[in-house]
């Protein structure tokens, strides 16, 4: 066997100054010895790791790419926060945070810091994860548009082709784009519910029908991770346990105003459901949720923090067996239900609960060995969470070879065939909500005049679309709006976590009707969340829904180019006003009173006719 080069160095423990002696140069070990079987290479490893070594592995945090730092060197300088954190905390988990915009810069980033892991003591590899990256429009606190990758609709959008095989589809394409670059772990899929139509962060979601967003999210899952996990699986993070979805008021718990979930129609088990399933497809993680559950039998105190929740629930009760991950920054930024707690206590509520991982940019693991030393908490329960981890890291291979090939990297990401493939997607998962007779736009209407929103300069051209300034001047109108939205008093990227009403402001929708008066217009809403307007569906002459989508898909669609038309169905219901969501119960499904559209309405070319005929048919 080739024998591993380790450096020489010493490392002091921040919290009992013992100083973490590093193996001499050739020095190998029997758990490096691929020969072995599983558990013997985890024993031995876990009998040569020190209580700071293990404390170091129970978090997950944050790297990011330094601009203009890429090299082969250790000399610590490429990122040196990263470095500090393997070399004298031994964490060995990361999210690599940001947009990706270059798989080759990223393939050559994660060899070379897992080129200083390796030269640690016990050469410990890394798992590097990342939130969603392909999507074409974005959240930037949860999720992000990487133009490296291939790009594809929204989670909902493939709720909305009602498709299995296209969920298992793209996720092994995610799948590929990932290893090609070193990522092992994907921060998804969330399978909350989208019970809540006011929730901020229903754009990752799969649908209010508990029974699709198992399916849906159990394909996601294989697609990561294969039939069981492997050398070649990307780890799914299954999120936001017991279901992030019944938030209190629509509100985020990001946000302490926001921290409340609540139960009123007493329906807990519905949101469970699509985490059974993730259990029974092998989700080798899970992550709970910010919140706090509020009028239930659990402890008022955030699901990371909560034993009943964790131990009780998840592991003793549905069986999980796999690695909890906190949500991230629980200790020191979102401990709801424990803020009077000092952060050493916050953290033993976090270990005792069940989590196995702190996830995000706290890094703290001499807290831990504080814990240990004092007798609060044993070194047999952190043993638990460990050998774990690295029971996975071995299962992936990652001892053996962290390393991917740059070149491939170059050429596989967002190769001709993903790149196609995501792109044939975006147009499938538009949904046509109401339909005049307008659509499809005949091929004569390309020369006529357009008033246009929300469709870039560089795709007007390419089409030969004819814009004029006013709806006075136009043919025919075409807008692309956001849904209803309202930041948050926050400023960075938080706010762009969706809030408010869902209807538009008084003054935008007289804006609109101008345009509807004026000329044929031709509405596309990206469904962040569920847009109550009716002025819409009562003045527009066609209107589609859309998961996130280009502007050449949108054209593609409403001119019928090359046959592409509208293949969704609504995955979750519309309400008709923000009066009608208020009343709706969060935890409860299909409970809005007289809907603008139901889950499953959606039209093809072939169904047109005057909106209040369309509007409400079921499929």
């Amino acid at each position: 066997m080739r024998p591993y080069i380790l450096a020489v160095v010493t490392v002091v423990g921040a919290a009992t100054g013992h100083v973490i002696p590093r193996a001499a140069s050739n020095q190998t070990y029997p758990y490096q010895n691929v020969s072995l079987c599983l558990e013997a290479r985890v024993d031995d490893l876990m009998s040569r790791m020190m209580l700071e070594e293990k404390a170091g592995q129970m978090f997950h945090a944050r790297t990011f790419i330094e601009v203009g730092a890429q090299n082969d060197t250790l000399d610590g300088d490429l990122n040196p926060e990263t470095t500090e954190d393997i070399t004298e905390k031994a964490i060995t988990h990361y999210v690599l945070s940001g947009a990706i915009d270059d798989a080759r810069e990223t393939a050559r980033y994660l060899n070379t810091i897992q080129r200083v892991a390796r030269s640690t003591r016990l050469g410990i590899p890394l798992t590097i994860s990342v939130d969603p990256q392909h999507g074409v429009s974005n959240q930037t606190a949860v999720s992000f548009v990487g133009r490296a990758f291939s790009r594809w609709p929204d989670p909902m959008g493939f709720a909305a082709l009602r498709a299995p095989e296209y969920t298992r589809k793209y996720a092994e394409v995610v799948r590929e784009e990932y290893l090609a670059m070193g990522i092992r772990q994907g921060l998804h899929p969330q399978i909350d519910l989208a019970t809540q139509p006011r929730w901020g962060r229903l754009n990752a979601v799969f649908s209010e029908s508990s029974e699709l967003t198992s399916i849906l999210g159990v394909e996601w899952i294989k697609g990561l991770q294969g039939e069981q996990l492997g050398r070649t699986s990307v780890i799914a993070t299954a999120k936001h346990f017991p279901g992030g979805g019944p938030m209190e008021d629509g509100n985020d718990s990001h946000f302490a105003w926001g921290k409340n979930q609540t139960y009123p129609g007493d329906n807990r088990e519905e949101h469970l459901k699509p985490f059974k399933a993730a259990i029974a497809a092998g989700a080798a993680q899970m992550m709970p949720y910010y919140s706090r559950p509020i009028g239930t039998d659990w402890e008022e105190v955030a699901f990371g923090f909560n034993r009943g929740v964790v131990t009780d629930l998840l592991k003793n009760e549905l069986g999980f067996d796999g690695i909890v991950v906190t949500d991230w920054n629980i200790v020191q930024s979102r401990p709801w239900g424990v803020e009077d707690l000092s952060e050493v206590e916050r953290t033993r509520r976090v270990i005792e609960a069940g989590c196995d991982v702190f996830g995000g940019a706290e890094g703290f693991p001499d807290t831990i060995v504080g814990l240990v030393r004092n007798g609060t908490i044993s070194e047999e329960r952190i043993d638990y969470s460990v050998r774990k981890l690295m029971r996975e890291k071995f299962i992936m291979g990652l001892f053996d070879n962290p390393y991917v090939d740059e070149d491939a990297a170059a050429t596989t990401v967002a190769n001709a065939y993903f790149t196609r493939l995501g792109k044939e997607f975006q147009r499938r998962t538009f949904t046509l909500l109401t339909n005049d007779g307008i659509l499809p736009l005949p091929y004569s209407a390309r020369s006529a005049r357009f008033y246009v929103e929300g469709i870039d300069e560089e795709t007007l051209a390419d089409y030969s679309i004819s814009v004029v300034d006013t709806p006075e001047e136009a043919d025919y109108a075409l807008l692309r709006l956001r849904s209803p939205f309202e930041p948050t008093t926050l400023t960075g990227p938080l706010g762009e976590i969706n809030n408010g009403t869902l209807e538009y402001s008084d003054e935008e929708k007289a804006r609109q009707a101008h345009i509807y008066n004026t000329v044929p217009t031709i509405v596309d809403i990206k469904f962040n969340r569920p847009p109550a307007v009716p002025e819409i569906m009562d003045q527009a002459s066609a209107f589609l829904a859309s998961f996130a989508s280009d502007s050449d898909a949108f054209l593609d669609v409403i001119f019928n180019i090359n046959g592409w038309e509208p293949e969704g169905k609504l995955p979750l219901e519309v309400p008709r006003s923000q009066a009608a969501a208020e009343a709706q119960f969060p935890d409860v499904a299909f409970d809005s009173v007289d809907p603008l559209f139901e889950f499953g309405h959606g039209l093809r070319y072939s169904d047109a006719c005057h909106p209040n005929q369309c509007k409400r048919r079921r499929v």
